[in-house]
């Protein structure tokens, strides 16, 4: 199959792109998840639902993340590596609300069913977001498909974010469809040059050669199925350090 390769770039004041959360805690992994992406791209072209076929077309394909931190001068005239601190954010969902208000009563959690939550209305959750940061992401897409889900990026259908709602992108996501890799890979380092930010590591698809990666190990990030019953599936990822 003929593929090409599609350059996005992400960059908010908040990123969170979860992976194993559960209930109430979210946390988010350190890079951009494969489901995260694909979601993304679903919500660009205004596709709904399960989306089985789709999904299935991308599993095998590649994607490549680099993530670029803000470089802070030293005393020689070099730049050094800036990353921000994980972000924690406390909620109480559902909490304070009057049961016998037929409007306030409906901002307390419920079941699908209309019924109340077990345990009560209010939820604790915690929230784990990344700040400032900025990655490209290279993903491999089908030559057939590419064109669309360009112009889709460009003129999404609906909304995007990056892994969740509030965190909005604050530059243009959609950086070109190029025929290899690593053309994509170079306009990406060129366009980390001109915002003055270095590389901080990359996050390849799949287990590189043994002593190439510093950490390989296994990410359930596969979207196999969304709407409202999601299911994924494993991948292995090499993580690769720039000291």
């Amino acid at each position: 199959m003929n593929s090409f390769y599609l350059l996005l770039w992400f960059e908010a004041p908040l990123q969170s792109w979860g992976s194993d959360s559960k209930f109430g805690r979210r946390d988010t992994q350190t890079f951009p998840t494969k489901s995260g992406v694909l979601g993304l791209l679903c919500s660009a072209l205004g596709a709904g639902g399960e989306q089985r076929e789709f999904l299935a077309e991308f599993a095998a394909l590649n994607q490549t993340v680099i993530s670029f931190v803000r470089g802070k001068q030293t005393t020689d005239g070099g730049l050094k590596q800036d990353r921000e601190p994980l972000l924690r954010d406390f909620h109480m969902v559902g909490s304070g609300y009057d049961k016998q208000d037929p409007w306030t009563s409906l901002l307390i959690p419920k079941t699908s069913e209309g019924k109340p939550a077990v345990g009560g209305g209010a939820k604790m959750t915690y929230r784990y977001y990344l700040q400032d940061a900025a990655f490209a992401v290279v993903l491999e897409v089908p030559a057939d498909r590419a064109e669309v889900i360009a112009q889709a990026v460009q003129n999404p259908a609906w909304d995007v974010y990056l892994g969740r709602k509030n965190c909005v992108p604050t530059d243009f996501i959609y950086r070109g469809i190029f025929d290899n890799e690593t053309v994509a890979l170079e306009w990406a380092g060129s366009i980390a040059m001109e915002k003055q930010r270095i590389e901080d590591f990359r996050v390849l698809h799949g287990a590189i050669d043994e002593g190439g990666a510093d950490e390989v190990f296994t990410i359930n990030d596969v979207p196999v199925q969304f709407g409202q019953d999601k299911r994924y599936r494993d991948r292995q990822v090499s993580l690769i350090y720039v000291r």
